[in-house]
């Protein structure tokens, strides 16, 4: 699951209020612009977020970050009641990178989504890089929302997460911006 053979040993754990300002600045330093730092305040501040990690190496330090929030199915069809959340974004820091902290992160957090009940998980990202996690743009075809194309994929946690669609989604709000 990593990209490389020598991903330190981490320890994985869910963000705490004393780790947003290291998160923001990971953030900007892995990321073109300050979009995704902004985006990941605003789905932590409205609420959206069902899960937030961070990946901490043996020094300490936070070295990699994943947020997940909620996808909303619409009220009709078999598929409105499942548990749907996207992953957006995976950041690491840019030295780090390429060292099998992210995929190991990405990997830990699904297990902690499939505890949680979650039933569905959408990405926007490289389609050379998610599917080795399970997530597959066929599935992701089944779910109408404002994303599409080979980089929009999904990954099942549970039978129903596949069996129950398509479904209509829609994400939470502060996505408005990318659309």
């Amino acid at each position: 699951m990593s990209d490389a053979t020598d991903a330190p040993d981490l320890t994985i754990r869910d963000v705490t209020p004393e780790d947003e300002v290291v998160v923001r600045d990971l953030l900007k330093a892995a990321f073109p612009s300050h979009v995704e730092a902004k985006l990941v305040e605003k789905l932590r501040h409205c609420g959206a977020l069902v899960l937030e990690q961070v990946a901490v190496d043996e020094s300490g330090k936070v070295v990699c970050h994943v947020a997940y929030s909620r996808v909303t199915p619409a009220a009709i069809g078999p598929g409105h009641a499942l548990q749907v959340c996207c992953l957006a974004p995976v950041s690491v820091w840019p030295e780090k990178q390429r060292t099998g902290i992210g995929s190991a992160l990405i990997a830990a957090s699904l297990e902690k989504l499939r505890d949680l009940g979650e039933d569905l998980v959408l990405v926007l990202g490289p389609p050379s890089y998610y599917p080795r996690f399970g997530f597959d743009p066929v599935l992701a075809r089944k779910v109408q929302g404002p994303y599409a194309g080979d980089a929009f994929m999904a990954l099942a946690l549970t039978e129903a997460g596949s069996r129950d669609l398509p479904i209509e989604v829609a994400f939470a709000t502060p996505f408005e911006e990318f659309e």
